[in-house]
């Protein structure tokens, strides 16, 4: 199965659920791999994230939040919910504040723009997640898992234990035609109870009885439901949006209980971890030799960096790379009185750049050429039996290009500084 992309841009308004702001997007076509991407055209339009969930934000309620730059892009769960659904692997959203509207609180209306849109088909093989075993997250009365079925079927159970909301449930086998007639058009909700609290605590600010169904005595408050079990059927609307930062189409049967946001991305990144071993690499802190060859392509002779520590993926690291009297370079570079030769430590402190550029899930398998060295500066000499620690810092990072700035030193003695643009291409 081929990769859609959508056939023409469109574009939408509205206010957020939470934020209470206006916004407005424009959704584009993106070429074939790149997946589901998001600019704030407000604050850097030059930089795309992709919609992953390596790049979402852990600690946000009651929605899915994506890092974007130095902002947010909040409550993505219901247009990423219609991609998955309708099959679009690649897209491009701009948008110039830090929540997709909300609509009518449900994906419906996305689902008519991206059908109105119109896809195309790409030259590039359908990314698909195919379950071989069953992966679960129990966390007692709340549980989600999904087990081996040859196509994407979500079944869900409602159990709040609480008056206001009976028990519901449904399941139901995801296609485009089922998704648009039955899924799409149901509403995010809460408790009348819950949405006061969620008032207290600054979220909820476009939220109101039109746009959400807040539930009294097992009824939406001054509202109507389009399905008895519409409260069920947007769980499902939510999961769909949450596991398509996977990046991939999935198949296999999800069963839920009680889920929310936090733990639907908890499934996925554990299946990324089971699927891919490398993919926990991301993850860690510290990096030992071999697992920094397994993000830049460096080798012996010319590997210069021994541990990474302080590992943030596209941000920063520290390097540090152990001095001996047996490094080749020493045997032709001033052999009576050795010393690292400068641009060696500033090859080492790229090679941390290239780590941290790299690591991040979209630059996965590229590699890292320089484009430029700047602000060069060699401080003190480094010498056999010296630890060479290395300092590195993400400032700015395109999707083509980034640049980092160095510093290595010696115990608390500065060595050597430098600033390095790279150009990130694939392998």
């Amino acid at each position: 199965m081929k990769q859609r992309t959508l056939k023409s841009s469109f574009g939408f308004e509205g206010i957020g659920l939470h934020t209470g702001r206006k916004v407005t997007v424009k959704v584009n076509p993106a070429p074939a791999n790149s997946g589901i991407l998001f600019s704030r055209v407000d604050l850097d339009p030059a930089l795309k994230v992709r919609a992953s969930h390596e790049n979402v934000r852990s600690d946000e309620m009651r929605q899915t939040a994506l890092v974007v730059g130095t902002g947010l892009v909040r409550t993505i769960e219901h247009l990423m919910s219609a991609f998955h659904a309708l099959g679009v692997d690649n897209a491009w959203i701009e948008i110039d504040g830090e929540e997709v509207p909300g609509m009518d609180g449900s994906a419906q209306e996305f689902t008519r723009l991206i059908l109105d849109a119109g896809f195309e088909e790409q030259n590039a093989e359908r990314n698909f997640l195919e379950i071989k075993e069953p992966v679960f997250v129990d966390h007692g009365d709340q549980s989600i898992m999904i087990v081996p079925a040859p196509d994407l079927q979500v079944s869900y159970t409602l159990s709040y234990h609480d008056a206001d909301l009976e028990d519901q449930y449904m399941t139901v086998t995801i296609l485009p035609e089922i998704y648009e007639r039955e899924l799409a058009p149901a509403r995010t909700f809460c408790l009348k109870k819950e949405a006061e609290q969620l008032l207290a605590m600054g979220f909820g600010k476009g939220a109101n009885p039109s746009n959400t169904l807040i539930f009294e005595r097992n009824r939406p408050v001054q509202n109507e439901l389009r399905f008895a079990n519409e409260a069920c059927r947007h769980k499902i609307v939510d999961i769909l949006g949450d596991l398509f930062l996977s990046g991939k189409f999935i198949r296999g049967h999800v069963i839920a209980q009680r889920t929310g946001h936090s733990l639907n991305l908890e499934l996925v990144r554990k299946l990324a971890m089971t699927l891919d071993p490398n993919a926990d690499l991301m993850s860690k802190k510290t990096l030992t030799v071999e697992e920094i060859q397994k993000i830049i392509p460096h080798r012996y002779p010319f590997l210069f960096v021994d541990r990474i520590e302080n590992f943030e993926p596209g941000l920063r690291a520290t390097g540090w790379k152990q001095v001996t009297m047996n490094d080749y370079f020493f045997q032709g570079h001033f052999p009576g009185h050795p010393v690292m030769p400068g641009v060696l430590i500033v090859e080492a402190m790229a090679q941390v750049g290239g780590v941290i550029m790299l690591g991040e899930p979209e630059n996965r398998g590229k590699i890292a050429y320089f484009m430029s060295v700047d602000q060069v500066k060699w401080r003190s000499p480094v010498k056999p039996g010296d630890s060479l620690r290395m300092e590195v810092e993400v400032l700015k990072k395109r999707s083509k290009f980034g640049q980092c700035s160095g510093k290595a030193y010696v115990g608390d003695q500065l060595v050597c500084e430098a600033d390095v643009k790279f150009a990130v291409v694939d392998a």
